[in-house]
């Protein structure tokens, strides 16, 4: 997987065959003044992701997702796409759109962050 031309801040932390996760602003969100499930991140893979134990190797079959997090367990929902070409060009849609600050992270939350969101705001232009 190429994550060529890849949004301002947004960098590659690992790629695997089935897998590649983004991070964003890693000098901003780097665990001193942000905990550190709070670093943006954007999952590729194949097939959803599961914390089931066993179910490491996905199906041939299973599509590709695009998820972003903003923590363990408040993401956007996840996007579908047919081919790994398909969610590469997904997951830089996506980082694009965080980055112009065109996803509403704030709805993501039940309960909100203002620091952080403040720096996110800041970040994304909100």
């Amino acid at each position: 997987m190429e994550f060529e031309g890849l949004a301002e801040g947004w960098e590659v932390w690992s790629v695997e065959t089935t897998k590649a996760v983004l991070g964003f602003r890693p000098d901003v969100f780097d665990s001193h003044e942000f905990p550190p499930e709070c670093l943006p991140t954007i999952y590729v893979t194949k097939g959803k992701r599961d914390r089931r134990p066993g179910r490491d190797i996905p199906d041939p079959d299973d599509p590709w997702y695009v998820t972003l997090y903003l923590e363990p367990d408040v993401n956007l929902d996840p996007r579908k796409y047919e081919s790994q070409e398909q969610a590469v060009s997904g997951a830089k849609s996506v980082a694009t759109e965080f980055t112009r600050g065109e996803i509403a992270y704030h709805d993501l939350y039940q309960v909100p962050r203002p620091d952080y969101f403040d720096k996110l705001d800041e970040l994304t232009g909100n």
